[in-house]
Parts: structure tokens; C-alpha cells; sequence
């Protein structure tokens, strides 16, 4: 995955696309082609060559004879790929980062956070509500040195999916919310959720 990072950086691509509707500037975007039980994402390939782009992450064996000028990188899976990568940025970069988790409230805390702080900090945040498996390794990619200060938040829905994002956030500051109901049917008990989600703070030297 290090020589992907590599790539990226050396190409000078800066967007990470998984969604060929939100296509900004092709020829600075890579495509995670990804694969869900409703979508794949390796049908919009050649959509979107044809509409500029030529960096691919695929999971699937592509023919890629039509796409004379394009790269293509092969990986187990997508989303894991997705995942190294952005974990592999933010340890370029050494800044005090806040993460926020909880059933309820995660967003809202946020952005009061990013109000109060604003105007003293040059503050990086999760757009919007984006903290799902997907969301928080684009919430962390934009992350640059001008950057003083993150704010991420993280939500999980069934036991295993902390782990995968905590590293990518890899807060020294932790905010727990809430603990209510919201995804109960990924998790035995309410124990074992307050358990998951606590894995968010594996590294803060302080949790609220």
C-alpha cells in the first residue's frame, strides 16, 4: 500500500472517489471501484475514463485493453484499501485530533466545536456526518500542514468496525456523546457497544 501512497502523492491526486456522481476534476481523482450488495462500483470504469479519469483501485480482474493511458492498482479489497491509505496520511501529520463518537450527538458536537474554535485554529473536520467505514478515511484524507487542529467523528453499527477507523482517526482527544439505542441489533448488549465504541480512544491521553 506504501507504493500506492506513493503514487498518489508523486501524481498529485487529491481526490478519492467511490461515487462517479460526485466526480470533481478527473485527472486529480483515483476511483475505489467498490462493491456492495446493491452496486459495483468496476461499472463505472469505463464512465468515467471516458469522462477524464485515469487512476483506478480495483478488486476485480478488469480488460483493461480499452484503457490505454489508465493505472490500474489490484487490490484484495477496496474499502481495506480505502482504509490504509488514509491511515497511512494521517501519520504524516502530527496535530492535536479529536475524536467523537457515540449512539447520538456526534455531528452536533462537532461542529460546536468547530464554531467556538474556528477563529484561533486552522481546523480540519468530518464533512458533514461522514464517520462510517467509508466516511472517515475521506473526513481524514484532505489533512495538510497548514492543518492546526482535527476534528473526526466515528460511528460504528456492529461490533469490528471501530478498529478499522480508529487508527485513520488516531485521536489523542476522545468525546463519547451517548450510549442509547441506535444500531442495537449489531451488538449483544449494551456493554458490548460502549466496549466497541471505546476503541475509538485507544490512543487519547484524554477522554470527555
Amino acid at each position: 500500500m506504501q507504493e500506492i501512497y506513493k503514487y498518489i502523492v508523486e501524481h498529485k491526486i487529491k481526490h478519492l472517489l467511490f461515487d462517479s456522481r460526485q466526480l470533481l476534476i478527473p485527472s486529480a481523482t483515483i476511483f475505489f471501484a467498490i462493491k456492495s450488495e446493491k452496486n459495483n462500483g468496476h461499472d463505472y470504469i469505463s464512465e468515467l475514463y471516458q469522462k477524464g479519469v485515469r487512476n483506478f483501485i480495483i478488486e476485480e480482474k478488469v480488460d483493461t485493453t480499452p484503457f490505454v493511458d489508465a493505472q490500474f492498482f489490484l487490490v484484495p479489497n477496496t474499502v481495506d484499501a480505502l482504509q490504509e491509505l488514509a491511515k497511512i496520511h494521517r501519520h504524516m501529520f502530527r496535530l492535536p485530533v479529536i475524536g467523537i463518537t457515540g449512539s447520538n450527538g456526534k455531528t452536533i458536537v462537532k461542529e460546536w466545536l468547530y464554531q467556538l474554535l474556528k477563529m484561533d485554529l486552522n481546523i480540519i473536520r468530518s464533512p458533514q456526518s461522514y464517520n462510517s467505514q467509508i466516511g472517515v478515511p475521506l473526513s481524514v484524507w484532505p489533512l495538510q500542514e497548514k492543518h492546526e487542529l482535527g476534528i473526526f467523528e466515528a460511528g460504528v453499527s456492529e461490533v469490528g468496525e471501530m478498529k478499522n477507523i480508529a487508527p485513520i482517526i488516531n485521536c489523542n482527544i476522545g468525546i463519547f456523546t451517548s450510549l442509547g439505542t441506535a444500531h442495537d441489533a449489531g451488538f449483544s448488549d449494551i456493554e458490548e457497544k460502549a466496549k466497541e465504541k471505546s476503541q475509538l480512544f485507544y490512543n487519547a491521553k484524554k477522554i470527555i
